[in-house]
């Protein structure tokens, strides 16, 4: 007991003859103060609230957000970490980025990202930062090139610029960063070919060059950065070949090579890739079959093959052997010509399945699995019946597009799934009502229908509340009656399409309520009276068409009305006034009240 008498007098003395500087986290360096407070007085506007708590003295006290110390230097800023904490367009930080932030020498991890207005050049005083491992500035306006001196910071290990302007070349001198492991600067302007000096990037993981401008040949060095599981060069230039080294690259998880200028055949060595799960070749001009060995790629979940030019004969045999891991396919719009939908696709358990202008024909096709599918595109092909039951089953459908068929069919006949978001049936043969897919029972996850260019008939429903359509477009058909006032239900609507029908009555003044409308298209249908003053509410309003009606009276004068071409009000009984001639006087004006 005496022991632990002692033991505890030893402890309480401990705790309060300690100096307090030792007690006490350290304050922060002025030095680094000095730095963060030169990046908040280029930062004119903060709608984040981040900067507001910059306050006090000590910038490592936990109070100011984003900022952390640490470290071997103890006391010392080194992370600063501000990343914008809501998707709400008017959550931003807008200024430039201040070259004071270079006087964070011991910067280990350096994050400013979303904040999507912060613009100019990226500093050259970032290259004092000789500590910094991970460098991300995505999302944001930055402009310039990416200044070489970067190539100095052989420490950096994640180098991300997504989403800004940046342009130029990509500088070589970042081949110097030996223990680089990622390298993002998708979404610029970079332009010229892939320096050779990232060959020299030995342990590159991931390497995403996508949505540029980039061009030349998809460079043979590539394929020498063993290390790499993610290489996306999708949306920029390049010509030329696939490289067959490409292949070499066996712990490759992804390789996107979509929307480019790519000719030749797909290398059969890309059964080489046997870890690659998703492969992207689309948008492109290759030729040729499609090769077996793909069919060899065990681990492959994901194929697009779409646009490009790609023959017939498919090598079903290889295909409805191999692929165990397969889920989504798209072979889009090439030159193959399927004639029907091939046995080991409809038998198996897939969750997306594109295959638009394929010169499949005949009846829709039976699923062995149909609810599996979320997505599926028959566009484009030359299917003439089976709407009716082609959905009971498909329970788990999100997106459906059969249009530019030969479908004919009852539209009041099919029941739609509970899940879908979007339905487009456009330019088929259809027949009968909107009473089913536009009723009480339409689910609430309904964004899109498009069923323009048929042959439906009958009355424009009501609209019921809940809805959370934004695509309606109805162009091109039979339908009669009025335009129901419950449209102001319809409150998420931005594009409203029933142009080319046989609709009476006026327009009612609950359109104007839509306001997020950006599309508007009431032309050739026999619309009487005025249009009304409430559409001047909907500011979102790009495109309107009331032509070819039989309306009157005084456009509503003010935008966006007053500024669409006159095209849009021609052919009408008696419309005046800007952008048409003036009104010649109230007896005009007052005809169609």
């Amino acid at each position: 007991m005496l022991f632990l008498i002692r033991v505890f007098k030893l402890l309480f003395i401990s705790t309060f003859l300690v100096p307090s500087s030792l007690s006490q986290s350290p304050t922060c360096s002025q030095n680094d103060r000095a730095a963060l407070l030169g990046f908040k007085a280029a930062i004119l506007k903060d709608t984040t609230g981040i900067l507001s708590t910059w306050a006090g003295a000590d910038c490592c006290s936990g109070g100011w957000e984003g900022v952390e110390c640490g470290g071997a230097a103890g006391g010392r800023v080194n992370k600063l970490i501000l990343q914008r904490p809501s998707d709400d367009a008017g959550v931003f930080m807008k200024g430039f980025l201040s070259p004071s932030l270079g006087n964070l020498r011991f910067l280990e991890i350096m994050v400013i990202s979303g904040m999507k207005r912060i613009g100019g050049n990226i500093p050259e005083s970032f290259s004092n930062l000789t500590h910094l491992t991970n460098l991300v500035l995505d999302d944001n306006s930055l402009e310039g090139s990416i200044p070489s001196s970067l190539g100095q910071l052989r420490n950096l290990q994640t180098i991300s610029l997504n989403g800004n302007h940046l342009g130029g070349e990509i500088p070589p001198s970042l081949g110097s960063l030996t223990n680089l492991v990622q390298l993002n600067l998708a979404k610029n302007l970079f332009t010229a070919s892939i320096p050779h000096s990232i060959g020299s990037l030995k342990s590159l993981q991931s390497l995403d060059l996508s949505f540029n401008s980039l061009s030349g040949l998809i460079p043979d060095f590539l394929g020498n950065l063993h290390n790499l599981t993610y290489l996306v060069l999708s949306r920029n230039q390049f010509s030329g070949q696939i490289p067959i080294s490409l292949c070499n690259l066996n712990q490759l998880s992804e390789l996107s090579l979509d929307q480019n200028h790519l000719t030749g055949r797909i290398p059969t060595q890309i059964r080489n890739l046997k870890s690659v799960s998703v492969l992207k070749l689309s948008g492109n001009k290759l030729t040729g079959q499609i090769p077996e060995s793909i069919s060899e790629l065990q681990n492959l979940w994901n194929l697009n093959l779409s646009r490009n030019l790609l023959t017939s004969p498919f090598p079903d045999a290889a295909f409805t052997k191999g692929l165990p891991s397969l889920l989504s396919i798209d072979l889009s719009y090439n030159n193959l010509d399927l004639e029907k939908i091939p046995n080991w696709i409809r038998g198996r358990e897939l969750s997306d399945v594109h295959l638009a202008g394929c010169k499949i024909r005949g009846p829709l096709p039976n699923f062995t699995k149909p609810d599996s599918l979320t997505s599926l595109d028959l566009s484009d092909n030359f299917l003439t019946s089976g709407v009716s039951t082609f959905l009971v089953k498909m329970t788990s459908l999100q997106s459906l597009k059969i249009s530019n068929n030969l479908l004919t069919g009852d539209l009041s006949s099919i029941r739609l799934p509970t899940q879908i978001s979007s339905l487009d049936l456009h330019s088929n043969h259809l027949f009968g009502s909107l009473s089913r897919i536009l009723s009480n029972e339409t689910t609430k996850f309904l964004e899109v229908i498009d069923v323009s260019n048929n042959r439906i008939s009958g009355n424009l429903p009501g609209f019921s509340s809940g809805l959370s359509l934004k695509v309606l477009n109805l162009a091109s058909n039979k339908i009669v009656g009025h335009i129901p006032d419950s449209v102001s239900n319809l409150a998420k609507l931005e594009r409203f399409d029933i142009s080319r029908n046989q609709i009476t009555g006026s327009i009612p003044t609950s359109i104007g309520s839509l306001l997020k409308l950006q599309w508007l298209d009431l032309s050739i249908n026999r619309l009487i009276g005025k249009i009304p003053d409430t559409l001047l509410g909907i500011v979102a309003l790009r495109h309107a068409s009331f032509r070819a009606n039989k309306l009157c009276g005084e456009i509503p004068q003010g935008r966006p009305l007053n500024v669409f071409p006159a095209s849009a009000y021609v052919h009408n009984l008696c419309l005046c006034a800007k952008p048409l001639p003036p009104c010649k006087g109230k007896n005009n004006r007052k005809m169609g009240q």
